[in-house]
């Protein structure tokens, strides 16, 4: 009998050669093979007659090949395929497709599945339709009869699994049916449980091997509309197992952190009132109430996770700078890290404004420091002297040393791994046994010479401003408490977004020049920085000197993009915000931390090419100040119809998280932060999106397995299940691992 851990190679008709290409799909073992499901499903059962069939709706059709042929075109070859039930005939079209015109023989029996459309004689047709030849059983190969004929009574008379080809001529959706049946008929029948029962009584789960089973070949009766909406209770079982089995791992590490022995930092009237001293506005209620969960957390002598959400203007960093000062005020030194040099030193120049005129040290660290500066400041860093330690990845080069690290503050969160996450944080620990505290202001220096064998792990608050949703934030931040600052500083208006034709340009120039006039600035963004004769898109530089040039030759026109060396980058940024450039061309790399309130305009050239999240991080670059402020999208040439949706989200909401629900939608998962974030699961099964009820249950049940002594759950199931956890998912997503 097969086991789930068997290496799938020793399946019946696979072997080593085709288990090579099985791996390319990730497909190693048994268990990976079987969770290998059906992308959609045909019923064959009760398949339409042409007769019945209606343009305009999906449909699968099982018919008799009467002719085909090719017909070339100046533009393309098109091939034609006739098929026909008694005296009803069917024409399905196939563009570029010569490839299929020795497909098909007079005779054959074929089922086909797509939209059923009108020709122009009002004739119906199916264009480009998936299909499979149900009587070509001769790819069976050397197979006795019986085994051919146990393959074709796969194929109709029954609700069939259509799976993904993989590209191989061998590896059809035919052939997995075929090679899933065989390994389902002989997998062990007693698949051990790992779920506990309370859990599954709680959710009505069926078994694993049933599940299992069902998937693959579901019953006559089962709903069509669950089926293709995987919400069958095969299907549920599934996602529930993947889902849980993760929410297991991150209950179980938040826990862990939770034992860790972290920093009782002290919330006395003196640091109250050393908040209250840096504060440059009234703090909104939403900036109140996440500050508290912050102090609360870090009064308790476990170690601080916090993720901070905050839609772009919600004033996230001056949240940040009063946590800071609760580590400084108690002789702590903070790192504030950010993704890039430009955002580094954004918050740099906001410290030094809003701290260091209270008495608080101030030094920044980034890569284009030279050598000697870069010394300085790491010596600083080192005897203490330095408080609030602002930079980019140079903060987790092994030669930055603390002396004595409270807080970890990660700004945009998501551009960092998790494991550069872990490694600022492990900075607490690169010092030697002894050290010296910094002196607070208006405090004493305290100085240790005893040996310090384990140090308190420091706090840390990772901030984003792309709002998350929360199905997201489950399984990308699961280990960590979540605040959200879901209110805007006063004073703010909410800009005024429009999508625009490129032949309307003139007039927006011309808004622009008034804006200008008004004593406002402006944005102008590009996609990239050079012309491309591959991609046809305009470009900062050339459009920064036609704009310069011929539109706007009486104003200042600067210019802003990635390969600007970090004393231009800052140049050009200082003149934007002095006011002395009044126009600013940029690529995205003014997509997060420039905060120039006059500026109230902002034109994003090409449009429709920008991600969703992306567009939104641009546009809340303006609306910073009192004045009314605009976001104008324009788009040039044919606009595909997502990013007709894209476009259209921005100009109907403002609200981050509407927006970042539609991104997740649209992109999926594993695109939303990038395709090589660190810490994404890539689900078999799960779509989180999809799925998000399936997520809250299995959070919720996850808590409920190790809370503690339950009289519903033995020891035993508790151990089968975190066994589980750590043998299929710990290494996979690094739950044991990731801080």
């Amino acid at each position: 009998m097969l086991e789930p851990s068997t290496p799938v190679q020793y399946v019946k008709g696979i072997g080593p050669r085709l288990a090579e290409v099985l791996a390319a799909k990730d497909i190693a073992t048994v268990d990976d093979l079987l969770h290998y499901l059906p992308f959609r499903y045909e019923d064959r059962l009760n398949p339409r007659s042409v007769a019945e069939l209606r343009a305009g709706e999906m449909a699968t059709v099982i018919a008799e090949v009467r002719n085909s042929g090719l017909f070339r075109t100046r533009r393309m070859p098109i091939f034609q395929l006739t098929v026909g039930q008694g005296r009803t005939r069917l024409k399905c079209i196939w563009f570029n497709a010569a490839y299929l015109q020795d497909r098909f023989q007079a005779g054959q029996m074929v089922a086909l599945y797509g939209k059923v459309e009108e020709d122009r004689d009002g004739q119906l047709q199916i264009m480009q339709p998936q299909f499979e030849i149900l009587g070509d059983i001769n790819e069976e190969g050397g197979a006795d009869e019986a085994e051919k004929k146990a393959a074709a009574s796969l194929e109709i008379g029954r609700i069939v699994p259509i799976y993904e080809s993989t590209g191989q001529g061998k590896l059809t959706p035919r052939w997995f049916r075929r090679i899933i049946r065989w390994t389902l008929d002989n997998l062990s029948p007693d698949l051990p449980d790992p779920i506990p029962a309370a859990v599954r009584a709680h959710l009505s789960l069926v078994s694993p091997r049933q599940a299992l089973s069902k998937v693959h070949w579901p019953d006559a009766g089962e709903s069509f509309t669950d089926l293709q909406s995987s919400r069958t209770s095969a299907h549920i079982r599934l996602i529930f197992d993947e889902l849980f089995f993760i929410e297991l791992g991150l209950e179980l590490k938040r826990r862990e952190q939770k034992a860790q022995t972290g920093i009782a930092f002290q919330l006395n009237d003196g640091v109250r009132a050393a908040i209250k001293k840096i504060l440059p506005f009234h703090p909104t209620a939403a900036q109140k109430r996440v500050l508290k969960e912050i102090a609360t957390d870090m009064q308790t002598p476990c170690p601080m996770r916090r993720l901070l959400q905050g839609d772009v203007g919600s004033g996230k960093t001056i949240v940040a700078f009063q946590a800071a000062i609760i580590a400084i005020e108690n002789g702590y030194q903070v790192a504030l890290m950010a993704p890039t040099e430009i955002l580094a030193q954004q918050h740099y120049f906001s410290a030094r404004q809003i701290l260091e005129r209270a008495g608080y040290r101030i030094v920044l660290l980034t890569g284009s420091l030279e050598p000697d500066r870069k010394r300085d400041v790491r010596r600083h860093i080192a005897q203490g002297n330095a408080q609030l330690v602002i930079g980019t990845h140079a903060l987790i080069q092994d030669r930055v040393e603390f002396e004595k690290l409270g807080l970890v503050v990660v700004d945009e969160q998501h551009r960092f791994g998790v494991m550069q996450r872990l490694k600022l944080m492990k900075k607490s620990d690169d010092r030697g046994a002894t050290g010296v505290s910094p002196v607070k202001p208006g405090g004493d220096a305290r100085r240790s010479t005893e040996p310090k064998p384990t140090e308190p792990e420091p706090d840390v608050l990772v901030m984003t401003a792309t709002p998350i949703p929360r199905t997201l934030a489950l399984t990308l931040y699961g280990d960590l408490d979540i605040s959200v600052l879901d209110e805007l500083p006063p004073g703010r208006t909410p800009v005024v977004t429009r999508s625009l034709p490129d032949e309307r340009a003139p007039e927006v120039w011309d808004f622009v020049r008034k804006q200008i006039g008004a004593g406002h600035q402006a944005y102008v963004v590009y996609p990239v920085i050079e012309e491309n004769e591959e991609r046809e898109l305009k470009a900062a530089q050339q459009m920064h000197r036609q704009l310069r040039e011929k539109i706007f030759p009486n104003l200042h026109v600067g210019l802003l993009h990635g390969r600007l060396d970090a004393d231009e980058k800052e140049h050009v940024m200082r003149e934007f915000q002095q006011g002395k450039i009044e126009i600013l061309v940029a690529t995205t790399v003014i997509e997060v931390g420039v905060d120039v309130p006059n500026a109230t305009v902002m034109v994003i050239e090409h449009a429709d090419r920008f991600g969703l999240a992306q567009l939104h991080q641009l546009r809340g670059r303006i609306g910073r100040g009192a004045a009314k402020s605009y976001c104008v999208l324009m788009r040039g040439g044919k606009v595909s119809e997502e990013g007709e949706r894209r476009l259209d989200a921005m100009v109907r909401t403002s609200d981050g998280f509407q927006i970042a629900e539609l991104d997740l939608e649209l992109r999926g998962p594993g695109e939303f932060f990038g395709t090589k974030q660190a810490g994404i699961p890539s689900f078999r099964v799960a779509n989180i999106i999809r799925d998000r009820q399936l997520l809250e249950a299995a959070k919720r049940e996850a808590a409920f397995v190790i809370s503690g002594p339950n009289p519903e759950i033995s020891k035993e199931e508790i151990d089968r299940a975190l066994k589980q956890m750590r043998s299929r998912w710990a290494l996979t997503y690094g739950l044991v691992e990731v801080g």
